[in-house]
């Protein structure tokens, strides 16, 4: 194995973000760096585009938003949707009930409606209470987990859904380049930190489909999405 390999393997590391209070004003920051990260990244779009296809004939009425945060990035994927997706119900889990209520008036304008678990993600799914979902969205989150925590979660989302999407770093050399320069974007010293993390522990190439449940009835894609992010896509095939 050469050197250039075996420096992108993954690697799981501690993210400042997972550790700091919600209310210090580092992570404070951090999540408005996030939300702007997010969208020159193109991710809300990418999921718009995804859902639209996978539900060309009726829009999904039941969403789940694994590690949706304050909610902001999962809106701006509702008001790329539509009119059509009227009547969506959503959950969003997340450590961190950080939902706000113009948030909630933003989607209920959208004729969505929003409800929200204060969970862990994977103390959430061990709770084996989750409602059904056509479609489940995990957007930046997978990247924390695991190999082993992932087939768990795969092997949750594969009983729970008939869409599971993702989107990841791309653990790639001008990925990584890229998070040891958000500086000049003015990201503060957690965002500095935790970008490069993101990046070592994101996918590359079919590491997510390895880790799908081998069983018949899935249609699954991977591949890179924009400049340094990854896809992931699990659907279910239908009869």
């Amino acid at each position: 194995m050469n050197s250039e390999v075996t420096a992108m393997l993954r690697r799981v590391e501690p993210e400042l973000l997972d550790v700091l209070p919600a209310s210090d004003p580092g992570a404070i920051h951090s999540r408005r760096d996030l939300r702007r990260l997010n969208s020159w990244m193109g991710h809300s779009r990418i999921v718009a585009r995804q859902l639209q296809a996978a539900f060309a004939a009726k829009p999904a009425r039941h969403l789940l938003d694994l590690g949706g945060g304050d909610g902001t990035f999962l809106l701006k994927v509702a008001q790329l949707l539509g009119r059509r997706w009227q009547g969506t119900q959503a959950l969003i889990v997340d450590r961190h009930k950080l939902l706000e209520s113009q948030t909630v008036a933003a989607f209920a304008a959208m004729g969505w409606q929003i409800h929200f678990a204060e969970h862990e993600v994977l103390d959430f799914i061990k709770r084996r209470e989750a409602p059904f979902c056509e479609a489940t969205v995990a957007n930046l989150v997978l990247h924390h987990f695991s190999e082993s925590t992932l087939r768990d979660l795969f092997a949750f989302a594969q009983e729970n859904t008939s869409m599971f999407l993702a989107l990841e770093p791309r653990r790639s050399r001008l990925a990584l380049l890229f998070s040891r320069a958000v500086w000049l974007i003015g990201c503060n010293a957690v965002t500095r930190h935790d970008a490069p993390a993101s990046v070592i522990a994101g996918f590359r190439g079919s590491e997510l489909s390895q880790l799908w449940p081998k069983t018949e009835g899935w249609s699954l894609q991977e591949q890179p999405a924009g400049l340094f992010s990854h896809l992931f896509l699990a659907r279910k095939i239908l009869g």
